[in-house]
């Protein structure tokens, strides 16, 4: 079977499926050298008579069996984070529901699981930092009553309220104070928000990184670790040099993951990415592979990966998660290609093709000739099949 892809300047070209798939099976030995959490996205209800800007309609049946893949391959999930959708068409109501679900289901099969703490339930203006704190407090509440561990997500309300370093270090200082278990606090960065530029203070990110240290070194026996989803390789590895013992640097660069992970003599990033929610099964494979302390060989499986996430991640970078759940869909891990928000229109045609080719060339998809007849189908609903 051979697909024909369209190019950005409206010709065609004849890609034909990759055979050899990389690895899919599930089980194998539990990831012991770097704790590995893979940012899992949303399977919308594409029978639901909604709109882009209504509530979100959630399949829970193919969210949770997609939790379940990842879980089956050794990963941890990273629930109702950005990946996820949050604040881009799914609302706290839904995002509730879904850390109840998920947490619920990583008991029933043992996998670990951590989720997102923020305050996307203001949606309108905010006076003051005592709303903010009010509403972190019903999230971090909800999440650890879950049974979850609670990544404390950057907010949008907080930037608009906050008049500098100081009411940050204030909230996040109440907030770990509150907390029954180490959280780990997530560094997003405006590439992903443009709404949260600014955080910890700043616009200088040097400025905001004193602050973000100043945080956790007041806290260090409450913070698990950080989450840095910067796409800055050498900031993150100048923080996690400064992090106090024993506090976990995640990295969230979709761009240098592998190097990151990888680490150098001086220590390691564990991982907290979206982009390992369609790269799960090589993911951790790779990251076995590392546990034998074979660096070469992991960056030999991961290097490879990167141009792929580079283009599911390029400007606007917030909407990486069109391609993603194309990839899914092609992956056979949900029977559709829709999105909550309607978000399945936020990007090109030409990208989406080159997505697909790019994970086919990877052999990220268990089934080939599925991945191929669903690209071709949705060419053809685009009219690019004659």
């Amino acid at each position: 079977m051979t697909v024909l892809l369209p190019g950005a300047d409206g010709t065609f070209r004849t890609h034909e499926p990759r055979r050899d798939g990389a690895v899919h099976a599930t089980g194998g030995a539990p990831l012991v050298s770097r704790t590995v959490l893979s940012a899992a996205h949303v399977v919308a209800d594409p029978y639901a008579d909604t709109t882009p800007d209504g509530p979100a309609a959630v399949d829970w049946d193919a969210t949770l069996a997609f939790r379940r893949h990842l879980w089956a391959h050794g990963l941890g999930v990273a629930e109702a984070m950005d990946t996820a959708q949050r604040g881009m068409g799914l609302d706290w109501a839904g995002a509730a529901e879904l850390i109840r679900r998920s947490a619920a289901e990583a008991r029933a099969v043992g996998g670990r699981i951590a989720c997102g703490a923020g305050t996307d339930q203001l949606t309108g203006p905010v006076a003051d930092l005592a709303t903010v704190l009010a509403a972190y407090e019903e999230q971090l509440a909800l999440v650890e009553e879950s049974g979850a561990q609670a990544v404390l997500m950057a907010s949008r309300a907080l930037v608009s309220v906050a008049r500098g370093p100081e009411d940050y270090l204030e909230l996040y200082g109440h907030l770990m104070r509150q907390a029954s278990e180490p959280v780990v606090l997530h560094w997003l960065g405006p590439m992903f928000d443009p709404a949260l530029e600014g955080y910890w203070g700043s616009r200088d990110l040097d400025a905001a990184t004193e602050t973000f240290l100043k945080v956790i070194a007041e806290h260090p026996d409450k913070v698990d670790g950080v989450k840095v989803s910067l796409l800055d390789a050498r900031r993150e590895v100048d923080l996690r040099r400064r992090l106090p013992r024993g506090v976990r640097c995640y990295t969230g660069d979709d761009f240098h993951y592998p190097e990151l992970i990888a680490g150098d003599e001086q220590g390691f990033s564990h991982a907290l990415l979206g982009i390992f929610d369609p790269l799960g099964p090589l993911a951790a494979h790779a990251v076995r592979v590392l546990d034998t302390g074979d660096t070469r060989a992991f960056r030999e499986l991961l290097d490879p990966t990167v141009e792929l996430s580079r283009h599911l991640f390029r400007a606007p970078t917030r909407f990486y998660k069109t391609g993603v759940v194309l990839l899914a869909w092609l992956a056979g891990h949900q029977s559709h290609f829709t999105m909550v928000g309607g978000l399945h229109s936020a990007r090109s045609l030409p990208h989406l093709a080159r997505a697909y080719e790019l994970a086919d060339g990877l052999g990220l998809f268990p089934d080939p000739e599925l991945a191929a007849s669903r690209m071709t189908s949705l060419l053809a609903v685009y009219g690019g099949v004659r």
